[in-house]
């Protein structure tokens, strides 16, 4: 599969180069919360790195944090020069509204996803940034991101069978469910709800209610597929989200190293 295929079904990387702490905290943390896959990055030589590796992504510059205007215009012009991250479609983060420099990277330079200011009062640049993300498809046609588990020792699942709780390993997992497996088979029933599953997500333990969807195999491995219910309190969605994006991020730390 090409990565330009591969983005149009999974979405793509959205990475953010020294955004600073107003952009990181709330911009970068709500898009999560609306479900694109977003990166904060603070080191240039690794997000050229994260773009070669992938170049169907989305790049923000937040040109007036860390470095110099003539250094973020070489950086800009190096990606969108360079045939291997050419693909790449940039947009430029500003905390002052000058108009000469948007001119500059809307025009001179025809940045794709645009020149959005940012400052204290941020909901309108949040709705702007997703505006631009809609139209650039960078979620592809996935609703959800899914996240799957690679040798999470820490995350886990107990679920009410017969008067006891039953323990599971979490294959995957998005907001709208989760498959597991057990060293015993629960033989669980399709369509079965199951009140108070607890999830164990490193050091939060999550309540919810689930349906049993089904079920596949995976080598010798059965794997369950249940699905949250509309009961499910949406901060535990919001917890489950904030999850998938910090355990994302150590994961593209840990490969750009």
């Amino acid at each position: 599969m090409t990565e330009n295929n591969k983005s149009n079904i999974l979405g793509k990387k959205i990475f953010f180069l020294h955004p600073s702490a107003l952009t990181n905290n709330q911009v970068v943390a709500e898009l999560a919360q609306e479900e694109f896959e977003v990166y904060v990055l603070r080191d240039d030589i690794k997000l050229k790195q994260a773009l070669r590796n992938y170049p169907d992504s989305i790049f923000f510059a937040s040109i007036n944090e860390v470095m110099k205007e003539g250094a973020w215009d070489e950086l800009i012009r190096s990606i969108m020069g360079n045939p291997e991250t050419a693909g790449v479609q940039v947009g430029v983060i500003a905390s002052i509204n000058d108009e000469n420099l948007r001119k500059k990277y809307t025009e001179q330079y025809k940045v794709q996803c645009g020149f959005t200011i940012i400052k204290s009062d941020y909901i309108e640049a949040i709705k702007h940034l997703i505006s631009i993300l809609d139209c650039a498809n960078a979620k592809g046609r996935r609703k959800y991101i899914r996240m799957v588990m690679e040798k999470e020792t820490k995350t886990s699942i107990n679920l009410p069978i017969n008067g006891t709780f039953v323990n599971g390993a979490i294959k995957d997992i998005s907001v709208v469910g989760f498959s597991c497996v057990f060293a015993d088979d629960p033989v669980l029933t399709k369509n079965g709800l199951l009140g108070d599953i607890q999830l164990r997500l490193q050091t939060q333990l999550l309540k919810a209610e689930g349906i049993v969807f089904g079920t596949r195999m995976d080598g010798t491995d059965k794997v369950y597929v249940i699905l949250f219910s509309q009961r499910v309190d949406p901060s535990v969605k919001a917890k489950i989200r904030k999850y998938i994006q910090s355990h994302l991020q150590i994961r593209m730390d840990q490969e750009l190293k």
